[in-house]
């Protein structure tokens, strides 16, 4: 008997199903469970989050957080089936992609809480930036793999490289986003070959500017130390020491006259609020008042899903996407965002094994790139929403809501797994 021709009894039913699972074992060999199963569980766990926090709300769109994460699911999966290497044959298409939807953000881009970051397409607002952060990558790691940094003049062709997509972002203006390019830049130097040294080196004048604004007199030590620096790590010993000096006196001496001429004061508000927000307890530091006070009241265990009052009374602007930790700490307690910081350190540590087997430079810098790219977020994300660091814009990966920031996730997922896979196969245990 058939059914639509397929049959429904017999020997000829039993091979019609094994060939499907045989179809779909194909489709899931070399699978890094681990890299899957930590994001998706996340984002499981923030759906229900999102919700709670849109209980008292006029909309509720929170079910998007999933639709999002289907469809990138559905993207992760096939490039998880191409090579890297592939992607990366185009490097100027990538980049030249990058800076003209950058471009187009200035000229037809959206505004919305104070940055023009969104481009509207078909009724989707679209972030060029979250997409450039693995457009640089791909782009960083394609030349690095060429061209390691093991001389100083090495950094000018990543740096040179980078520098115009980051200031189309700084000036959105997206602050949040245009540091990530940073610490990935940095990142992916040292895994290609750069010294320790010269990454601290790299760093220096923007330490220097924020210890001149803050506390000076530790200048006194701290250009001392950096000339000592460059004179033991680089290979002009005379010249070196004497251009970091200079560099130092720079930044140092410019930034007061930056700070108070440049900025605006919700601005500075912005960045130094965080050390003191009972300065401003109703204005710029209303935000991380709330968000320390409801992950304080989460207590061990948290009040349970769905049950956080300050959540639900919605005391927390935003708390569905930069400030969702604050409704993971009230719900679920010190014991769930444990878990979750746990469980991003266990993901970047399987990034780093996959990039240490990687079957290339471009595949392992493109890995590292990424772990960098997700880590930074995290670490400057909760450090934001427990008021140890200022309030920069950035989302928690898989947790925050945003579309653009979810496919983004997701596309780096992808790429990833595809390294993993092919690392795997080339080890025997494809």
């Amino acid at each position: 008997m058939t059914l639509l021709g397929l049959p429904l009894f017999g020997p000829r039913r039993g091979r019609f199903f094994a060939a499907g699972r045989s179809r779909r074992r194909r489709w899931f060999d070399g699978v890094d469970k681990l890299l899957w199963w930590i994001p998706l569980g996340m984002i499981f766990v923030a759906g229900i989050l999102i919700a709670s926090t849109q209980r008292q709300a006029g909309y509720a769109d929170w079910y998007q957080h999933w639709v999002t994460a289907a469809v990138g699911m559905a993207i992760a999966l096939l490039l998880a089936r191409v090579p890297v290497e592939s992607i990366t044959r185009w490097p100027w298409v990538i980049y030249g992609a990058m800076v003209v939807s950058l471009i187009a953000v200035r000229v037809v881009g959206v505004s919305a809480l104070g940055a023009q970051s969104w481009i509207n397409i078909a009724g989707f607002h679209v972030q060029p930036s979250e997409f450039a952060k693995v457009g640089a990558i791909l782009l960083l790691a394609r030349v690095l793999g060429r061209h390691p940094v093991e001389r100083p003049v090495d950094l000018l062709r990543p740096v040179a490289i980078i520098g115009l997509p980051w200031l189309l972002v700084l000036v959105q203006p997206d602050l949040g986003s245009s540091l990530v390019f940073g610490a990935v830049l940095l990142v992916m130097m040292f895994w290609s070959g750069m010294p320790g040294a010269w990454v601290l080196l790299f760093i220096s004048p923007v330490i220097s500017a924020i210890v001149a604004g803050v506390f000076p007199w530790l200048l006194i030590g701290w250009i001392p130390a950096m000339a000592y620096l460059a004179w033991k790590s680089l290979p002009w010993k005379r010249l070196a020491p004497l251009a970091v000096v200079a560099i130092e006196a720079v930044f140092s001496l410019a930034t007061p006259f930056l700070w108070n001429n440049f900025l605006q004061p919700h601005q500075r508000d912005r960045l130094t609020l965080f050390l003191d927000p009972n300065k401003d307890p109703l204005g710029g530091g209303y935000h991380l008042l709330q968000s320390t006070v409801g992950i304080g009241s989460g207590g061990w265990f948290g009040t349970g899903l769905m049950q956080g009052h300050l959540t639900l009374l919605r005391f927390i602007p935003e708390q569905h996407t930069d400030f969702i930790f604050s409704a993971l700490g009230e719900e679920t307690g010190f014991l769930g965002a444990t878990l979750v910081v746990v469980g991003f350190v266990v993901w970047i540590w399987r990034l780093l094994q996959i990039a240490g087997k990687a079957r290339s430079d471009v595949e392992s810098l493109v890995v590292v790139g990424i772990g960098a790219m997700v880590m930074f977020q995290v670490v400057v994300n909760i450090n934001m929403t427990i008021g140890l660091g200022p309030i920069t814009g950035i989302p928690l990966p898989w947790l925050s809501y945003g579309r653009s920031a979810m496919l983004v996730n997701f596309i780096a997922l992808g790429l990833c797994a595809s390294v993993a896979r092919r690392g795997s196969a080339a080890s025997g245990r494809w």
